[in-house]
């Protein structure tokens, strides 16, 4: 009892801006596979399709949107974003890909298909991590903020606060739509917030510490970020920036 209350007061601490008392369940996942991952790849965005994973990757030069085969992280097929473009989250609504960049506020829209870019959209400040809820695009930008966009239009249809005990939580990354929830990476953090996409409120955390690869262990860079969501077998995928390894999830049955 004593290690798990350490434990969880050790992760509470990596969550910037949050309030301290009374944390949220901790979460520690069950690792149920493991397959290669590209190493060099910066990951930003993560998603499944379909049974096919797609991943977005960053950095000037070496941003790109990519189709994966899962099990031997193999790239398939991709297009590279060129610079000055910084490469971030990514999702898919019906026959696009959807991709977002840093701080050129602009994204970039592909056929899912071919990868040929058809359009592009801008939008205010930073991008950082994209999911959808089946109707909204969901875009994450660094601040407490998760803004649902149109798809069609790309204008700002609602916004939400994401809290913890009434606090802002920050550098909301990497998003995924889980099962009626929105899972975000904390940017330089190990964790995983699960939040309330009514209320914006955090209600679970995911400790991922005892997943980080032994090769990138200490790296400021090599970050977890990357979550990918089976709509149709219920997997759940995680990754980081520079990982060797794509991890499969299971949460223990009273969590989920």
């Amino acid at each position: 009892m004593i290690a798990r209350t350490l434990t969880a007061l050790a992760l509470w601490a990596t969550l910037p801006l949050v309030a301290c008392a009374q944390a949220p369940e901790i979460i520690r996942p069950e690792v149920v596979a493991r397959y290669p991952h590209d190493a060099n790849a910066f990951t930003q965005g993560l998603f499944i399709h379909q049974g096919e994973l797609f991943e977005s990757t960053g950095r000037v030069g070496q941003s790109s949107l990519r189709r994966v085969a899962l099990e031997t992280g193999i790239v398939e097929q991709s297009v590279a974003i060129a610079p000055p473009i910084f490469g971030e989250g990514s999702a898919r609504i019906g026959d696009h890909i959807y991709m977002l960049s840093w701080v050129s506020e602009r994204g970039f829209i592909f056929d899912a298909d071919t990868f040929e870019q058809v359009d592009s959209f801008t939008y205010p400040g930073e991008g950082w991590g994209l999911t959808h809820d089946g109707t909204h695009l969901i875009l994450s930008d660094g601040t407490p903020e998760l803004r649902f966009l149109d798809p069609e239009t790309m204008t700002l249809a609602h916004s939400i606060q994401v809290t913890l005990n009434g606090r802002p939580v920050r550098r909301l990354n990497e998003l995924e739509w889980i099962d009626g929830r929105i899972w975000a990476n904390i940017w330089e953090t190990r964790s995983i917030v699960r939040i309330d996409p009514e209320t914006g409120i955090v209600d679970a955390m995911i400790d991922l510490a005892a997943l980080i690869p032994a090769e990138v262990a200490g790296r400021r860079d090599a970050v977890a970020n990357g979550i990918a969501w089976n709509a149709q077998t219920g997997q759940i995928y995680v990754t980081g920036k520079l990982w060797p390894t794509l991890f499969e999830i299971r949460l223990p049955e009273s969590t989920e």
